[in-house]
């Protein structure tokens, strides 16, 4: 996909589980490869950086087994890699090519090591040198300072009597590589770092982990963070171990909260994480945003009062996610500042400028200096943006917020995310995505009148009443009671429908006739009231909010599926009405009716769907009424679009 089109959107709120850490992730699988021991790691993060990773530690000799759908085993080489001759491609992972590059080094072997054009842009001198002083023969393929690189046995015994002197104002990345790779002599060793040290939760992850796997790092000299003892010692595995959700990943569901009304809750970081991103939180509350934290989610709202608070601060400390603050500031009462982000310039693309470039799209203007950038708000947003990516999943995600401003916006090369978050627009579309919820009574229109204004919209349509009738329809074919709810549970879960247009196919079969029965619709009024039931369908209902968005009914559509709606109308009409328009369907069909015995059968249902303790019938606050028994089905979408307040799509 070349390009993808996301609509204006107004409002955010919901819930988004986190993918796993590409930071803790990737450390991780080195620090297990490198371990005595087998660890399994659970919900790592699925990825192309994690994917270049796992793939050059296989082809170094590292056994990889898949466990499940986020968890592997790696069993360690107690040491130094086993394969002594190599060719890895490691793509634009900064994350994979630093730490290898250090771990290869001091592993005695010939290795040649390359990237993606970008990746050969980005520095890695200071690395480099670092791993010189102490004897390692590095050799630059292209241009000095710079991958390509080639790594050949040292001739000569590797020295670490003296401190290792290495940058620390370009990226935190060199001394990760360092600390991860120095085990690997045999010897204790102490680095020293040069200026000022970028970036440095980082470095807390990297300690935090190399301590889970017996490294116990000591640090001193100025603040902390100037002097570094590694001891001598070896990996071991601690078992298993899992990975938090990615914090930088969080920024940007937590500031949609904070723009667009919230709540936006995060799963997987929290108060207890060891990623210093989650200090984002704290500066969307510097902006006035309501931020509530939990062990394990954080979830963020849009100020009590007024709009986001302008800011001038340095975010040297969380600069991935500040590139989500370079995009809030878009909605901030004031010209914003971001200083000391002068690493910006080295990350996938010059980050400085291509936000500057970018920002300036959808209206903003815009200031940009070695380290800084600084924002003013758009005094109106430009619509239809077409933001380019540079090939940089950040910018992508980042940019997406934009659409909070009420404009459509194109995001060219959407594909990028799949660095860190392949899903991520999915995701973003869960709490962002507009919903028209509509309930009512059964035969008060709701089912006809939702997929005529899905249709008139271009919005996807979610008939939820249908699963229900699929999963009786399933669960009598298995010779299931209605009433056996683990086992009709079960069915639900595993249910195999295929939703082609008008047409539904269950396990390949076309049933769209056959669960509009009047026997099934009493069979879904049945296994609908059974609690299990819900909850096997409710993740499978969430999943249809879509861009450009969806118009969902059904009996807790408003409640329970999506309580954060944008919209929840409750159609209604007098039991008689709603009989005579079943009794017409039904003739209409060829088929006898009994108009008598259809009002006494909806009367039933009514008493029986109103009494049930799941989603019963009834008309919540938030959902606006709307009488359908004078009115033709068209009136009735047209109401329901006008309570939309949403434009049909011009043709």
């Amino acid at each position: 996909m070349d390009y993808l089109d996301l609509p204006a959107l107004h409002r955010a709120a919901g819930v988004v589980r986190l993918p796993g850490s590409k930071s803790i992730s990737n450390r991780t699988l080195l620090l297990a490869a490198l371990a005595d021991g087998r660890t399994e790691i659970h919900d790592l993060l699925d990825s192309d950086d994690t994917q270049v990773m796992l793939a050059g530690l296989q082809k170094l000799g590292i056994k990889v087994e898949q466990l499940g759908h986020s968890s592997y085993a790696v069993t360690g080489a107690s040491g130094a890699f086993p394969v002594k001759q190599a060719e890895l491609f490691l793509g634009n992972a900064g994350t994979a090519f630093r730490p290898l590059t250090a771990a290869l080094a001091l592993s005695g072997g010939d290795y040649t090591l390359s990237g993606v054009p970008r990746m050969h842009e980005r520095p890695i001198g200071d690395l480099v040198d670092g791993l010189r002083q102490i004897g390692v023969r590095v050799e630059y393929l292209q241009n000095d300072g710079y991958p390509p690189l080639k790594l050949s046995p040292s001739t000569i015994t590797l020295t670490l009597n003296a401190p290792i002197k290495v940058r620390g104002d370009v990226s935190s990345q060199f001394l990760t590589a360092l600390l991860m790779a120095l085990p690997l002599s045999g010897q204790a060793a102490q680095i020293e770092v040069v200026g000022e040290l970028i970036s440095k939760p980082y470095i807390e992850i990297t300690l935090n982990l190399m301590a889970r796997f017996g490294i116990k790092v000591a640090r001193g000299g100025a603040g902390g963070w100037s002097h570094f003892t590694v001891p001598a010692g070896k990996y071991v595995s601690p078992g298993s171990i899992h990975v938090e959700g990615d914090a930088s990943s969080a920024s940007y569901f937590l500031a949609a909260g904070a723009i667009a009304g919230g709540p936006v809750r995060v799963e997987g970081v929290g108060s207890s994480s060891i990623q210093g991103d989650v200090k984002f939180a704290d500066a969307l509350a510097a902006m006035g945003a309501q931020i509530t934290y939990g062990d394990n989610w954080i979830e963020a709202k849009a100020p009590a009062f007024g709009t986001l608070k302008a800011f001038d601060a340095d975010f040297n400390h969380i600069p991935d996610a500040a590139m989500t603050l370079a995009v809030a500031a878009l909605f901030a009462d004031g010209p914003c500042t971001l200083r000391n982000i002068a690493s910006w310039r080295v990350k996938e693309t010059d980050r400085i400028a291509a936000m500057a470039t970018e920002l300036r799209k959808v209206g903003a203007v815009v200031e940009e200096g070695a380290d800084f950038l600084k924002v003013t708000p758009p005094v109106a947003f430009v619509p239809n943006a077409a933001i380019d990516t540079y090939d940089d999943h950040r910018m992508a995600m980042c940019l997406s917020l934009a659409t909070l401003g009420g404009v459509p916006v194109r995001i060219n090369d959407p594909k990028c995310v799949g660095k860190t978050f392949p899903e991520y627009f999915d995701a973003f579309a869960r709490v962002a995505a507009p919903v028209i919820a509509i309930d009512g009574p059964s035969a008060s229109g709701k089912g006809t009148v939702a997929a005529r204004v899905a249709a008139q919209l271009g919005f996807h349509y979610l008939d939820s009443g249908a699963l229900y009738r699929l999963t009786a329809l399933a669960a009598e074919q298995k010779g299931i009671a209605w009433e056996d709810e683990p086992a009709v549970a079960a069915v639900a879960a595993q249910l195999p429908v295929e939703f082609q247009g008008e047409q539904i196919f269950l396990a390949g079969v076309d049933v769209s006739e056959a669960i509009r029965t009047e026997h099934m619709g009493i069979g879904a009024s049945k296994v609908a009231a059974l609690p299990a039931v819900r909850g096997a369908l409710l993740e499978r209902q969430r999943a249809y909010q879509r861009f450009p968005g969806l118009v969902g009914d059904g009996r807790d559509m408003g409640s329970v599926v999506f309580p954060h709606a944008a919209i929840k109308v409750f159609l209604t009409a007098t039991a008689e009405a709603r009989a005579e328009r079943r009794y017409k369907q039904l003739i209409a069909k060829g088929m006898s009716a009994n108009i008598a015995l259809l009002l006494q059968d909806l009367q039933s249902r009514d008493a029986r769907d109103s009494a049930r303790s799941v989603g019963p019938l009834k008309k919540f606050d938030d959902a606006v009424l709307v009488d359908t028994t004078p009115l033709t089905i068209e009136q009735a979408v047209q109401a329901v679009l006008d309570i939309a307040g949403l434009q049909t799509p011009k043709t």
